[in-house]
């Protein structure tokens, strides 16, 4: 139980504000589903997005020895744990985070994971040596951690009864982040991360070494093709649970998860039609299309509405 007095409502009101530019500074994928929320819904999820945000900085500032980025991230947690304990603050992403946690009844301990994924890239102490994964379910932890989570608080957000729905969520956050380290490949090697993992590697006979070496801008070769084409169908088993998550969430939700699934596939779609070549540019979903798919997410959200106000 959080017993924290909580700021005046003008004061949670900025917070939210600044939640809400942030995400839509950063989000990328994620804000065009936000819009299609009902306000209050709409405020959470972007108060959950810059608090994974802020976490995803203290994680990501290469500036900083990793060493010194894990205790950033201890202190940055320790300093939200006060606040979840009563403490005063002034921050705008933990105002409106425990004021949204206390709203929906998000579990903090999903927050605490949340963070854990963010520090798994860290724990290899040499920032000179690769961060790899063993074998696929040593990748589904991290998939977890860094992508189900966030599914497993959402839905806490959107609403739902149906206790089916957390292992949904859970898968659709997997194909979420396989889509995600699909588009990456070449920017994660840069940085000396590879998410492909090393037993899926051996068995199209590439190596890590082989990974982090290839030649700049040059297309996949056949290993390379088949490997990720053998990700991508992982992914695009897990967006079935996406579909199955769906008329499970309450009504007015739905439009939202709709929009951000269909995105998100797109992208999918958008990786095999350029037949894996995520090495020559970086494969995106374009605006227009976005904008296309928001507008239909719009519609269900206001047909929704007209439901619920009528039934």
């Amino acid at each position: 139980m959080i017993t924290a007095v909580q700021p005046n409502q003008l004061v949670i009101d900025r917070a939210y504000a600044e939640c809400r530019a942030i995400a839509r500074r950063e989000a990328k994928n994620f804000y065009y589903a936000f819009v299609a929320l009902p306000k209050p819904r709409r405020n959470a999820i972007c108060a959950i997005y810059a608090f994974m945000r802020k976490a995803d900085d203290l994680a990501d500032d290469e500036s900083r020895s990793r060493e010194q980025r894990r205790i950033d991230l201890d202190q940055w947690c320790s300093a939200w744990h006060k606040v979840l304990s009563g403490e005063d603050t002034s921050d705008p992403v933990f105002i409106a985070v425990r004021d949204a946690v206390e709203r929906f009844g998000i579990p903090t301990r999903l927050l605490d994971e949340l963070v854990s994924g963010t520090t798994m890239d860290l724990e290899n102490a040499s920032q000179d040596t690769p961060d790899t994964y063993a074998t696929f379910e040593d990748l589904y932890r991290y998939c977890y951690l860094v992508a189900s989570v966030v599914g497993l608080v959402c839905i806490r957000i959107f609403g739902y009864t149906d206790p089916r729905a957390e292992k949904l969520a859970e898968e659709t956050g997997i194909a979420f982040q396989l889509t995600n380290i699909l588009r990456d490949v070449a920017e994660d090697a840069e940085r000396k991360r590879v998410y492909l993992p090393v037993a899926d590697l051996a068995a199209h006979q590439l190596s890590v070494e082989q990974l982090l070496h290839r030649q700049a801008g040059s297309p996949p070769s056949a290993q390379e093709r088949a490997l990720l084409a053998e990700i991508g169908k992982r992914a695009e088993h897990y967006y079935q649970s996406a579909r199955e998550l769906l008329p499970l969430i309450d009504r007015e939700s739905r439009p939202a998860l709709w929009v951000l699934v269909r995105i998100y596939h797109r992208l999918l779609i958008q990786i095999r039609r350029a037949r894996y070549d995520v090495f020559s540019r970086r494969i995106s979903v374009p605006t227009f299309m976005k904008l296309e798919i928001l507008a239909v997410g719009m519609i269900r959200m206001r047909w929704a509405r007209l439901v619920h106000n009528t039934g």
